[in-house]
């Protein structure tokens, strides 16, 4: 029913009264497979930094609030990890992504789900070796 209402839209950006998509970014389609790419980037990146135990994923959706992109990560124990983003045309330099940061976010990605383990585990591990 929200969908119906004036007020329906990005967040904090649509006015009452108006078009609910007309703030809503819309891709063309080499901004899209750009898009697609650097969340591929992240999710292989990450794949780099953890054992085979953990299951990463991606996606990318384009919703009533624009595009949408994330990178998940399931632990082998614990709870999963996710990070994301809804890129605006402004994030674009001509149709390529310009973010720049994949490596970072692999990283933090692969850490936060290590901590997970690592939290789920606590401290009664008896170690294999010394």
């Amino acid at each position: 029913m929200n969908g119906n209402t004036p007020y329906a839209g990005v967040p904090g950006k649509t006015q009452a009264g108006q078009r609910a998509n007309a703030d809503v970014p819309d891709l063309s389609p080499e901004q899209k497979q750009s898009l697609r790419e650097s969340i591929t980037d992240i999710a292989s990146r990450t794949r780099e930094f953890l054992p085979d135990e953990y299951v990463v994923g991606s996606k990318v959706a384009d919703d009533g609030n624009g595009p949408q992109a994330q990178v998940s990560v399931q632990p082998p124990v614990g709870h999963p990890v996710s990070a994301g983003f809804s890129p605006s045309i402004d994030d674009f330099d001509g149709n390529d992504l310009d973010t720049h940061e994949e490596g970072e976010v692999a990283r933090g990605l692969a850490a936060s789900a290590a901590m997970q383990v690592k939290q789920m585990m606590g401290d009664n591990i008896t170690p294999t070796a010394r």
